[in-house]
């Protein structure tokens, strides 16, 4: 592919982790994975993020209402190599991505500044003052 740009290796990436999120959701949903952890929780995969090359997936993901985050942790990186080889079975690429599962933070961040902005001293901070036209 002499043509690539920038911008049609980017859509690549974004197309090849939105496959793969698909794929790991699928298998998680449907419970594929024989184990006890993930079999009792329902796992969102939230975004996947492609190496340049392709052959790194850094997987995040947030079990439902964020309970026994580390527990599925380690559940995943126990099953790697069995959702390595799936997702490489379902994927048409050159090489099987290694999967790097992370737990989702963005969640918690934003739970987080919607807790900051519902605070009485930040909310009086942030209201038109005397001489301010409101928005």
């Amino acid at each position: 592919m002499s043509d690539t740009t920038p911008e049609t290796r980017s859509v690549r990436l974004l197309r090849v982790g939105e496959q793969v999120r698909h794929i790991l959701s699928d298998i998680l949903a449907r419970g594929d994975v024989h184990d006890e952890v993930l079999e009792k929780h329902l796992v969102s995969v939230t975004e996947v993020r492609m190496s340049p090359d392709l052959r790194h997936a850094t997987v995040f993901v947030k079990p439902f209402l964020g309970k026994d985050e580390q527990v599925v942790l380690k559940a995943l990186r126990t099953n790697t190599a069995y959702l390595q080889s799936e997702v490489a079975r379902r994927v048409n690429l050159k090489y099987a991505a290694k999967l790097k599962f992370l737990i989702d933070e963005s969640f918690d961040e934003g739970t987080r500044i919607d807790q900051l902005l519902r605070d009485p001293k930040v909310a009086r901070d942030l209201e038109p003052g005397e001489g301010e036209a409101e928005g």
